[in-house]
């Protein structure tokens, strides 16, 4: 069992510099402590999902480019992240808006390579399993 992620959960990204927080809209309708309750699906970059401060992912071709002029140096330029699916695995046997809750085991993925994970739930007295 692990704690339902709400509104404001803190994220981190393996190829990020900083942490940010997940934004969660009440579309869904479903609460938890007041705050609304993340799906797998609330994956969309800038709306749900926040920047990481600088990417230094090789994959990501402006890190490339940037890598490439410094003649070398990795060169880390500022994240937008490009999630290529819904969080997974999320809560199955929970769901808001017929969608399964998101947990801290949830992760998603960047089309750079970063995996990003849920290291505050944002609502630390509700658990899913």
């Amino acid at each position: 069992m692990g704690f339902c992620v709400c509104a404001g959960a803190l994220c981190a990204c393996s190829f990020g510099a900083a942490p940010s927080a997940l934004m969660v809209m009440p579309e869904n309708r479903v609460f938890a402590g007041g705050l609304p309750v993340a799906t797998i699906m609330d994956d969309i970059p800038i709306k749900n999902i926040q920047p990481f401060g600088m990417c230094s992912s090789p994959a990501n071709p402006q890190v490339a480019a940037a890598t490439a002029a410094a003649l070398g140096v990795l060169t880390p330029v500022p994240c937008l992240p490009v999630v290529t699916a819904p969080w997974q695995p999320g809560a199955a046997a929970v769901a808001a808006a017929g969608r399964p809750v998101l947990n801290v085991d949830s992760r998603a993925f960047c089309m750079w390579g970063g995996v990003i994970q849920i290291t505050a739930p944002g609502s630390g007295n509700v658990l899913v399993p």
